[in-house]
């Protein structure tokens, strides 16, 4: 699924306090860039969650390397596409299925807490895996079958991190808040590949896992740790009401709210159903590439750890970025990055020249960094505070399974085509994906009253707990481009 990143070049990441003799102009819109986040770093209680936060998306970076090789490693020669397609998949997949399932369980507590519980089951099952790694003991069913025990709750971590943003930054702070984390996660990929690689190849990626465990029992422990601080793991300020706006204990089902309140938004439901569409696209990219540098390139995890570490380059500066696309249609935006990214894709896919595939992904990084940290504000801006968690995670829950379904069907098709036309494929068919999109949005507006919204369309971006802020008008997703009557 996309991430989270934008389209500069690697030097802003270094800004800071590189040249005292540099000009004043050039400091002064490096300060002002990264004073925005100043409202989160100061926050009591993200203060001591963030760098836990931080821990655990180094691990999470280094796993992007381990889960596949891992996978290539212990599958017989000729079902390594097909065993790392389902690996890379169970890493992910089953977070729909917990998101149904636990959704009882879980949905009253607060951001933190489920950041917490989703931190412990993924120590608990990726440590059980790291040490049958270490031991020789550990089997591709069985290597599947714990990765999607490690993902059951993924949905609800995801949301929780998002939603403990809303639970504790005001409306302006919020997408600031969103890119830390986003960036977060990017910045990752610029160490984590790397530093996986490097390891895997001194002592094998089971070692690498183990690593990613004790960086989610991190994660879990300062989780716990804030909340006993502050008193609470679940949802202390918000109405005891289930997801419809009910009371608790109403006999109707919580899911039915959720889904009604993203099917009165016009603009929530069209980005859903482009995200999808486009992280499916994407998932054959990461069966793909790690069989095309080991049988194709003849390279090692390293190389591997190398092409991500490119890609997260460009997406910490993308992300660090996002301020610069406030003004900017959401509309635009997507399709930009949606056509950005195919096109990155195409210098891997069409030669064996390594530096070329480096730059590519490092520019795909680039753009793709806004994508998650704008497109989550506009879910907490309209989503009802008392149904937010639950907004998020059904979010999450699919467009987590579009990348993993994508993964699924990129085994078989690396085995019957290849990887590197895989990846032409999945390149080719972005652009086109971005290409229709926008075709469908110029027609939507020039079949609307001169471009502009008719007035029912204009009520459709409101949220249901509020007046349309200018803020949300920015990053709206025209109505009349993302949905046909």
């Amino acid at each position: 699924m996309l991430a989270n990143d934008e389209t500069a070049r690697p030097t802003t990441a270094a800004v800071p306090t590189a040249d005292r003799a540099a000009s004043a102009a050039p400091s002064v819109i490096s300060r002002s860039r990264f004073r925005s986040f100043g409202p989160a770093l100061n926050q009591p209680l993200l203060r001591r969650i963030l760098p836990g936060m931080a821990v655990s998306a180094l691990g999470d970076g280094m796993s992007m390397v381990a889960v596949a090789w891992l996978a290539v490693q212990i599958a017989p020669a000729d079902q390594a596409a097909a065993w790392t397609g389902l690996a890379v998949a169970a890493y992910s997949l089953p977070a729909t299925l917990g998101a149904a399932v636990f959704g009882r369980l879980v949905r009253r507590f607060s951001g933190a807490g489920l950041v917490a519980v989703d931190g412990s089951v993924r120590a608990v099952a990726l440590g059980t895996i790291a040490v049958l790694a270490v031991s020789d003991r550990l089997s591709p069913a069985v290597y599947v079958m714990l990765l999607a025990v490690s993902s059951l709750l993924h949905a609800w971590g995801s949301a929780g991190s998002y939603t403990l943003i809303a639970e504790l930054l005001p409306e302006p702070d919020r997408v600031a808040g969103n890119a830390l984390i986003s960036t977060f996660n990017q910045a990752a990929f610029v160490v984590g590949p790397a530093l996986a690689g490097a390891i895997a190849a001194l002592v094998g990626p089971g070692w690498v896992i183990g690593i990613d465990a004790a960086s989610f029992a991190i994660l879990a422990v300062s989780c716990a740790i804030a909340i006993t601080r502050r008193g609470t793991a679940t949802e202390p300020t918000r109405p005891a009401a289930d997801a419809a706006g009910r009371p608790a204990g109403s006999t109707h089902q919580p899911a039915i709210g959720v889904w009604r309140t993203i099917l009165r938004q016009p603009s929530l439901l069209g980005l859903l159903a482009v995200t999808c569409v486009f992280f499916f696209l994407y998932g054959p990219v990461e069966v793909a590439l790690p069989i095309y540098i080991a049988r194709d390139l003849h390279g090692s995890s390293a190389l591997l750890g190398a092409y991500w570490t490119a890609f997260g380059v460009g997406a910490v500066v993308g992300g660090l970025s996002v301020g610069r696309l406030r003004n900017r249609r959401l509309s635009t935006v997507v399709v930009a990055i949606i056509i950005g990214w195919g096109a990155a894709l195409l210098p891997i896919a069409l030669t064996d020249v390594i530096w070329a595939g480096l730059i590519g992904l490092s520019i795909g990084g680039l753009i793709y960094g806004p994508f998650t940290a704008i497109c989550v504000a506009l879910f907490q801006r309209m989503s009802p505070p008392h149904m937010l968690s639950r907004v998020l995670a059904s979010r999450t829950a699919l467009t987590i399974p579009s990348t993993a379904l994508g993964t699924l069907a990129g085994g078989p098709v690396v085995t019957v085509i290849g990887a590197q036309p895989t990846l032409l494929t999945s390149s080719l068919l972005t652009i086109a994906l971005g290409v229709i999109i926008a075709a469908a949005l110029w027609i939507g507006r020039r079949s609307g009253s001169g471009g502009r919204p008719r007035g029912n369309q204009r009520a459709d971006h409101r949220p249901q707990n509020g007046p349309e802020s200018p803020t949300l008008r920015r990053y709206s997703f025209a109505a009349s481009g993302s949905r046909r009557t």
